[in-house]
């Protein structure tokens, strides 16, 4: 038998075990079909998965998920368009009530996530663009996220400067800061774009930081690097700290998790600054706003997070070393009353 890719999935899938069901107070008070737990069954479609974004995202999605008492399948096509397009079509064939998509090509996703409405499973998106009037599309507010971002790196750097550029077209959360830096290129004309790079291949950091390395070398009067993905912004730092520029460049970024604040620490550190939701956050919002159409509420055409600015002037004065202190120390960052009517149960903080 001709093991393609559809069968492989299935396979894999099979071999996966259901998300464990969480204990849900008070479940009989709870909207249809929430009153029963364990009734619901409902599937993470992933396209991107390296990084401690994504780490920190599946978290959130499996606490709000065991906290509702749903099943959970993840379903992970590590950057495989056409595999993730495929998942989309497994979890249909397993017969679940819900879909998140999560990142991913509109090119692929959008006859897929179309199959899925039309079965009459519910669905929302997370950072891809489907096309579906009947797909909430859950957001970070990235144009924010941007702006945050680039105006502290006007404040540091005042009005002009030459930077180099971090961007992969094609990812939505990408093109939305992709606009931002647009317009802020059109608002300051004394900023001068020397380069535009970026790859999504594995491992991201290290294979930015190839490519940091070559446009460092072509370019030695860049100051600024705006790098609006965490994973673009280490692979930059890579490359600065072995050119010995760290005193030079000053990188400005979007997300955030525990080794971003230890890089963002180190005496002397390039990376000055970054926009972030909490990722945890953001896949606990997935979550509740697919639970809200299923049970027959409407979240919202756009979900929106809103984000926060990180300096590493505050990371160092508030003495924030990880994830759980900037939950502590910047209360704004470790909820967002998002897609919480009142039935909603809430992970344990």
């Amino acid at each position: 038998m001709k093991l393609t890719r559809r069968i492989f999935g299935a396979l894999a899938i099979g071999a996966m075990s259901f998300g464990a069901l969480g204990s849900v107070a008070q479940a009989a008070d709870m909207p249809k079909p929430f009153d029963k737990p364990g009734d619901v069954k409902i599937a993470l479609v992933r396209y991107l998965s390296t990084g401690d974004f994504f780490q920190a995202y599946l978290s959130g999605v499996e606490k709000q998920a065991a906290a509702l008492g749903v099943d959970l399948r993840v379903l992970d096509s590590r950057q495989d368009a056409a595999l993730q397009a495929d998942m989309v079509d497994q979890a249909i064939a397993l017969g679940v009530d819900g879909i998140i998509v999560q990142h991913g090509l509109t090119e692929s996703m959008q006859e897929a996530v179309q199959r899925a409405v039309d079965a009459g499973i519910k669905v929302v998106a997370f950072d891809v663009n489907v096309k579906n009037k009947a797909v909430p599309q859950v957001e970070q507010s990235d144009r924010d996220l941007a702006r945050l971002a680039l105006e502290q790196a006007v404040k540091d750097n005042g009005e002009s400067f030459k930077a180099g550029y971090v961007y992969v077209p094609g990812i939505a959360p990408l093109d939305r800061r992709d606009e931002t830096w647009k317009i802020f290129k059109a608002k300051y004309s004394g900023i001068k774009e020397k380069a535009m790079f970026g790859t999504l291949d594995n491992p991201i950091a290290n294979s930015n930081a190839n490519q940091a390395r070559s446009i460092l070398a072509a370019n030695p009067d860049i100051t600024v690097m705006f790098a609006p993905y965490d994973e673009f912004a280490k692979g930059v730092k890579i490359a600065v700290d072995e050119a010995g520029m760290t005193e030079q460049i000053k990188i400005y970024s979007a997300d955030v998790s525990t080794s971003d604040i230890a890089a963002m620490r180190e005496p002397g550190s390039a990376w000055a600054a970054t926009a972030a939701t909490n990722p945890a956050v953001v896949g606990e919002v997935s979550v509740r706003s697919l639970a809200m159409l299923l049970a027959g509420e409407n979240p919202g055409a756009n979900v929106i997070v809103p984000p926060t600015l990180i300096t590493q002037k505050m990371l160092n004065e508030l003495d924030i070393k990880n994830m759980e202190d900037l939950s502590a120390k910047l209360p704004q960052f470790a909820h967002a009353d998002v897609a919480t009517p009142a039935w909603m149960p809430l992970p344990k903080r």
